[in-house]
């Protein structure tokens, strides 16, 4: 995905989320290049992770920028039993 993904780009990225719906392998899905994300992009991501668990798969989210890292926390998507976030650690804090 690339950058916005928002209620009105919804259209557009059905079909690249049906599509893998067909995969006989888990899936990953690169976010490194979006630039905003909203509530929308969470529910379809939420709804394909469900689609795949029940086919023995799992939804990996890779390298989101922080914004968007932080909406998949705040949202709890990172949480789905089927949902593996690949993300770097935020850097610690030197005293």
């Amino acid at each position: 995905m690339t950058g916005d993904e928002d209620r009105a780009t919804s259209g557009r990225r059905r079909r690249p989320l049906s599509a893998a719906l067909q995969a006989t392998r888990d899936v990953i899905v690169d976010l490194s290049e979006l630039t905003f994300a909203d509530s929308s992009l969470m529910i379809d991501l939420a709804v394909l992770a469900q689609r795949l668990r029940a086919h023995g798969r799992t939804l990996s989210l890779r390298h989101p920028q922080p914004h968007v890292r932080q909406l998949i926390e705040l949202v709890g998507l990172h949480r789905l039993p089927s949902v593996l976030l690949i993300a770097p650690q935020p850097a610690a804090a030197s005293a």
